[in-house]
């Protein structure tokens, strides 16, 4: 299926009249986690592509000795990820190994179930990909390498030292390092375009082909995120991206290798209480309507005269917790009462103002325990569905005590791409300049190389009130004991 879209797409492109032939360069990003098994037939084709024919005529079901392949939904390995874990010496080894705790998703354990279950064709595996790295397989004509920051999504990378970890290819199967091959920085240039794609769509020989990554990482790219920049997309889930110069060893979180700065680390968080808590209350209280939660929003001060709330109605990541919580400005941690809290606010206003202002306390709250320094240079990037409202971003604003800008282009791992693939063409031509002359060029980094080309990528939209540390910094330790109080009673 994925490589008769990429037929498609390619066809699309020549009908629409590009000219392919001005195509400098590639960069890619795919979903994360998800695993393909190359079979020695399959890899023989790749070698092989003939020019003539569709892609998905020759990389076919043949090409794979598993058909089905496990994709970031797949939350079915719970037993391997106990396995592995148990096997390097807990959770905690895991997380300072690898960056995260074993996750079902995680392709390491779904590589184990596969060898578990279908041994026979993991053993006929010759080579097994990631999805991106996969995709780039079929622009350069070989198995392509994978790249470091979607290599930290797979409980088998050791992010400190950037290669694979020993400990974990051995708790998750055998002789797996020989079907990863080696992993290589997401800055790098894979080589040249393949043959098939020169004299089937006349794209020049020399067009280079960047390692391809993970949506997450790419998005982080595409952003050019400075240090004390936050990124908030604001969806389903909700989900926190940041830079970080130390991995902070939390169990619950995720640190990757960063996609662009080869001696830092992404920080990524995600909060399963998002849009659909929102939504849920926009119906109840808002008359399911966005322009009437914003305005009941706005008709409150902020600190909602001591009105806070905590709605995990999914069981929470961080903290691992389950319920509802509302304490009014008599509440602490050691009233009576303090479990049960009080069963409703006395207004609409009230409940909209306490979820959002719960929801952002929440996220700075889990942001700083990963190790995100809040200060005077903290900015805020708001993406997803709901940053388009004006009023949760003025309470981002204010919990955060920091502006908040929004993305002016939408899609920023498809333009993390772009952005790498313009930057892998640079690096490339750097080094044909440094032999030809014999001279040290002074190598730009990828964020000053690309900056110049995106002006005003971001727009400021909302400052903090003058008042918001002195309002908000108590409540930060409210929404801890709160939190401590619904997680003991889950």
């Amino acid at each position: 299926m994925w490589v008769k879209a990429l037929d498609i797409v390619m066809d699309r492109l020549v009908m629409e009249g590009a000219d392919l032939s001005t195509v400098m360069a590639i960069g890619g990003s795919a979903q994360q986690h998800g695993s393909l098994y190359w079979s020695r037939h399959g890899i023989e084709t790749l070698k092989n592509l003939d020019p003539d024919k569709f892609l998905h005529l020759q990389i076919d079901d043949s090409a794979f000795v598993l058909t089905r392949t496990p994709i970031w939904m797949d939350g079915s390995t719970e037993n391997q990820c106990l396995e592995m874990e148990t096997a390097i010496g807990g959770p905690q080894e895991m997380v300072t190994i690898t960056g995260s705790k074993c996750y079902p998703r995680f392709t390491g354990p779904q590589i184990r179930k596969v060898y578990q279950q279908r041994t026979h064709a993991y053993e006929d595996s010759k080579r097994i990909s990631l999805v991106s790295s996969f995709l780039a397989s079929l622009f350069i004509g070989d198995v392509a390498s994978i790249d470091y920051a979607d290599a930290s999504g797979m409980n088998l990378f050791d992010i400190n030292t950037k290669t694979w970890s020993k400990a974990c290819l051995n708790a998750c199967a055998p002789d797996l390092e020989e079907r990863l091959g080696t992993a290589v920085p997401t800055n790098s240039c894979l080589g040249n375009i393949c043959e098939f794609f020169v004299q089937r769509f006349g794209m020049p020989p020399e067009c280079r082909v960047a390692a391809f990554t993970g949506d997450n990482p790419s998005a982080l790219s595409g952003m050019l995120v400075e240090k004390d920049w936050l990124v908030m997309s604001l969806g389903t889930s909700d989900t926190l991206m940041m830079n970080l110069e130390q991995p902070p060893h939390l169990e619950q979180g995720h640190v990757l290798c960063h996609p662009t700065e080869q001696d830092q680390y992404m920080g990524l968080l995600c909060f399963r209480n998002g849009s659909l808590v929102r939504d849920a209350m926009k119906r109840a209280e808002a008359q399911n309507s966005w322009e009437t939660f914003s305005a009941l929003l706005d008709s409150t001060p902020r600190g909602n005269y001591g009105n806070m709330a905590l709605h995990f109605n999914t069981m929470e990541i961080i903290p691992q917790a389950k319920g509802v919580l509302r304490w009014n400005k008599t509440h602490s941690a050691a009233s009576p009462d303090a479990v049960k809290g009080v069963l409703k606010f006395t207004s609409p206003e009230a409940e909209i103002r306490a979820l959002i202002e719960g929801q952002m306390l929440h996220k700075r709250a889990i942001a700083s325990d990963m190790g995100f320094h809040f200060g005077g240079e903290t900015k805020i990037i708001a993406t997803g569905g709901a940053s388009v409202n004006k009023s949760i971003l003025q309470v981002i604003s204010d919990v955060f005590n920091a502006p908040v800008y929004i993305q002016k282009a939408s899609e920023a791992a498809l333009l993390g791409a772009a952005y790498r693939a313009k930057y892998c063409e640079y690096l490339a031509q750097s080094q044909e300049d440094t032999k030809a002359t014999n001279e040290d060029s002074n190598i730009q980094s990828y964020h000053d190389f690309i900056l110049p080309f995106i002006p005003n990528h971001v727009e400021l939209v909302c400052e903090p009130s003058k008042d918001s540390a002195d309002i908000y910094t108590p409540m930060l330790d409210r929404y801890r004991a709160m939190a401590n109080v619904l997680q003991q009673n889950k």
